[in-house]
């Protein structure tokens, strides 16, 4: 991968229970690369993990990149390594932003829906709506106060009253709705969701029930489980460079695969999520099991995320 950025912890801080923000200052360069509201970075850690955190400070500031991170009890070793193995004045390596989940300019209202951590991307959103002088209104669940990270920031807001906290542990009045939050979909209204992956579907499930075309709901997950079935078969991918064929057997992702034939794929967070691994697909039927692909590109049937998706036929010939 090129133009990767060495960055430098400049301040590390407990921002909530388990949530952890990273303050990182370029350490070769004077200014960072810009992104926009919605943006992630790739983060490489310690140990050769990459995992992906989406940035919530000013899209405007060049100075530093902020992050916020869980400590997810069901890690796969990248949140915590950010918690127990990243520190203050540490040099870590991270890739320019880049953007899967931006704000649709057309929309008339923006409706943020964040689960816990989920807040982060939805945090810079609401405020580049609100300097656009754009309708907007956040909604942001978390199982509690303890665990409600920059509720000081939000609260201390311009557009603080914009800004509704829903807690698990609060009383029934004033917990997530969907039904009634989404009950009006309208030809200029866009729906913007991050968190967990029960809330992803919750919130994706009711807009689809209650008739929101899916252009106007966005979404990006922070963690999905790679879907097996016990009815998975066995199949072929064909590298399309050599026209080397490779058997995937039921037991194993495409990625791995290959890996053992000496072809290597670059991924990351290896569940569906980020797009590191996407890939061109020349023939065949993929069995898509990401959530990175949107209903119209997965329908396309011409890209594949090999880190977990299948085949729905024999064979596949990828761009490899």
């Amino acid at each position: 991968m090129t133009d990767l950025l060495n960055v430098r912890v400049a301040r590390k801080a407990v921002e909530a229970q388990d949530i952890c923000t990273f303050e990182l200052h370029p350490l070769d360069r004077a200014a960072l690369p810009g992104f926009t509201a919605g943006s992630h970075l790739d983060v490489h850690l310690p140990g050769g993990t990459v995992r992906q955190y989406s940035l919530c400070n000013e899209p405007n500031e060049t100075h530093r990149y902020l992050i916020g991170v869980l400590r997810d009890a069901a890690s796969r070793g990248g949140s915590r390594a950010m918690h127990e193995q990243v520190h203050e004045g540490q040099v870590l390596t991270v890739s320019p932003p880049r953007n899967r989940f931006a704000l649709a300019p057309q929309a008339s209202h923006s409706l943020l829906l964040a689960g816990g951590i989920g807040i982060t991307p939805l945090l810079c959103m609401a405020e580049a709506l609100w300097r656009g002088q754009s309708a907007f209104e956040l909604h942001y669940g978390t199982r509690s106060i303890e665990r409600t990270a920059f509720r000081q920031r939000l609260q201390g807001a311009p557009f603080a009253a914009r800004v509704h906290f829903h807690h698990d542990d609060g009383a029934p009045s004033q917990r997530f709705d969907l039904p009634a939050l989404l009950a009006q979909p309208s030809a200029g209204r866009h729906v913007y969701v991050c968190g967990p992956q029960g809330f992803l579907d919750a919130v994706l499930g009711t807009a689809r029930a209650l008739g929101w075309p899916d252009a106007q709901v966005h979404h990006e997950s922070f963690g999905a489980s790679v879907k097996v079935a016990d009815t998975d078969a066995a199949f072929e991918v064909q590298i399309a460079s050599t026209g080397a064929v490779v058997q995937v057997p039921s037991h194993q992702t495409i990625v791995q695969a290959l890996a053992g034939a000496g072809v290597s794929v670059q991924t990351s967070c290896e569940q569906g999520v980020c797009g590191t691994c996407l890939t061109r697909v020349i023939d065949g039927i993929p069995d898509h099991r990401d959530v990175y692909l949107t209903p119209d590109e997965a329908a396309a049937g011409d890209q594949i995320l090999p880190c977990c998706s299948r085949a729905r036929c024999a064979r596949l010939v990828l761009d490899l």
